[in-house]
């Protein structure tokens, strides 16, 4: 989890979760951050979300900074989301729970194979992406 931040009165504020979110597909990152907003669960620490539409940018981005959750389309292009979960989960220690989005029900195997943690449907479903991502990060 990321750690708290002090705002400019000083005052130290709520801690925040790092969601990354990758698709190439600005409306689906949109359709994302729509669908779990600032704050999941009062529980939970609210969200702060790292945008990226390119493969190399998710590994920059998981270099550069703690993420808490990765959430990646399986269907974006040219790299898709599955494919970039088997690699963070082969490559990342410790790696951070991944979510792919798939667009049809039969491929939840390759979201079992790339080894994510879930998997969410396409088009995104704001319900069952909320409750997914809070049962992952109460696991962790």
């Amino acid at each position: 989890m990321s750690q708290a931040t002090e705002s400019a009165s000083g005052v130290s504020s709520r801690a925040t979760l790092r969601v990354l979110v990758y698709s190439d597909d600005a409306r689906t990152r949109a359709q994302v951050i729509g669908a779990l907003g600032t704050s999941l669960h009062p529980d939970l620490p609210d969200l702060d979300y790292v945008e990226v539409a390119t493969e190399p940018m998710i590994y920059a981005q998981l270099d550069a900074h703690a993420i808490d959750v990765a959430i990646l389309d399986g269907e974006a292009t040219p790299a898709g989301g599955m494919g970039v979960a088997k690699q963070i989960r082969d490559e990342y220690d410790p790696c951070p729970p991944l979510v792919v989005l798939i667009a049809r029900t039969a491929d939840r195997w390759l979201a079992d194979w790339s080894r994510a943690d879930a998997s969410a449907s396409l088009p995104v479903d704001p319900i069952a992406l909320s409750k997914t991502i809070v049962e992952l990060l109460r696991k962790k």
